[in-house]
């Protein structure tokens, strides 16, 4: 039995804010480091004790941060500079589930804890009309490559989008965020400090939760069907509403695919850009089907 696990780090319990514990140079990094890995390694022992043989993790957070001396001597790692890249490990080898550890909302959700869709630039992401958030792509990548994708952890806003999205999905959430607004019309270093206050589990509670949910995620899955879902037929468009700073514009980045999500999102170059007004109802009136 095949796993792939993708890593985040803004959805590990104890992870307080992105600054200070998501930056490389952030003065509490290495404490981050150790959280995720100890919580993946929870998931781990889990799906081991559910008869799992194999487990890919792929590092899902900028430059790294996995402890990899830390990390549990079953498993393989693979890491790239993008997350997107670390997807494509999907496809090289056949799996039969995906989860996550460690993932965070998407852009704008309400009660998220550090809710962004790619960065904290990123006001709205959508293919094909429906909003999604770096969890919905890689659920769409695992279902376009016939991967059920059968557990997730991070908040609480993201097991209820993870919820809505794969019907069924085991999730184990080790936060609440406690804002209440999207902040959609924030500029971006305020938005990261808007996205930043939650109630935390103790650090050992939630590995025991994730330990639990992990080897009764495989359980279920050996008996129930689930994990998959139906993806909007191609041609595929990814839209990114984008917004302004000290060095860009506002702007919306557009992708397109004749057949292929995973195709699309490994050809970063074929990007269209088109600059827009911030008093333009684009960035007021966000498109897209919400999933949550």
């Amino acid at each position: 039995m095949r796993i792939f696990i993708m890593t985040d780090l803004e959805g590990v319990a104890g992870v307080l804010d992105s600054k200070n514990w998501c930056f490389q140079e952030g003065p509490y990094c290495e404490k981050a480091k150790e959280l995720l890995t100890m919580e993946l390694n929870a998931a781990v022992e889990g799906f081991l004790a559910a008869g799992a043989t194999e487990i890919l993790v792929a590092e899902g957070h900028g430059d790294g941060r996995i402890q990899i001396e830390k990390l549990h001597p079953k498993v393989e790692l693979v890491k790239h500079w993008h997350q997107t890249n670390c997807l494509s490990a999907l496809a090289d080898r056949k799996f039969d589930f995906a989860a996550t550890i460690g993932q965070h909302p998407m852009a704008g959700t309400i009660g998220g804890h550090l809710s962004h869709s790619g960065n904290m630039g990123v006001i709205q992401q959508t293919i094909n009309d429906i909003e999604v958030g770096e969890f919905g792509e890689m659920v769409f990548l695992a279902t376009e490559l016939g991967v059920r994708t059968i557990f997730a952890t991070g908040c609480q806003a993201f097991c209820k989008e993870a919820q809505a999205l794969v019907p069924g999905i085991e999730t184990v959430a080790v936060k609440r965020g406690t804002q209440t607004t999207p902040g959609n019309h924030l500029p971006k270093e305020v938005y990261r400090a808007h996205n930043q206050s939650a109630i935390h589990l103790h650090p050992e509670e939630a590995r025991r939760r994730i330990r639990q949910g992990a080897q009764k995620a495989i359980e279920r899955a050996q008996t129930e069907d689930f994990g998959l879902i139906d993806l909007p037929k191609p041609p595929y468009t990814r839209v990114r509403i984008i917004r302004g700073d000290n060095e860009y514009p506002p702007r919306i980045l557009i992708q397109t695919h004749p057949k292929s999500i995973l195709e699309m999102r490994q050809a970063e170059s074929a990007i269209y850009e088109l600059e827009i007004n911030p008093a333009e109802p684009q960035l007021r009136e966000l498109r897209g089907k919400r999933i949550v």
